[in-house]
């Protein structure tokens, strides 16, 4: 049987804060460039393009946090140590209605 990872394993707050600073790494780096940080312009320009780039990676970053501890608050406690071993929005395979086949060859008789 093979190992897989607990909930607590995909929940690491080092990782959560990494991915959360590549964010707005991401997001400062495409804001220098689209402001032309790196090609030749008028004194002050640069400055402002730094400027506008820590602005919008700090809000990023903030953003990206937020939503990611929105999204944690969502599990239920219950099963943090549960271990994760198919898809998780699939459905149980004990959920399926087994039923329905049955219930729609009766019901088509009654219009008649």
């Amino acid at each position: 049987m093979s190992e897989h990872p607990t909930r607590r394993d995909l929940m690491k707050p080092l990782q959560l804060l990494g991915l959360a600073f590549g964010s707005a790494l991401f997001a400062g780096i495409v804001t220098l460039v689209s402001m032309g940080f790196f090609q030749s312009r008028f004194d002050g320009q640069s400055q402002q393009a730094l400027i506008v780039a820590a602005v919008v990676a700090g809000v990023t970053f903030i953003v990206v946090l937020v939503v990611l501890a929105l999204l944690l608050l969502a599990v239920d406690p219950a099963q943090v140590t549960k271990t994760v071993d198919r898809p998780v929005l699939l459905p149980d395979e004990d959920d399926t209605d087994d039923d329905a086949p049955d219930a729609a060859a009766s019901g088509n008789g009654q219009g008649r």
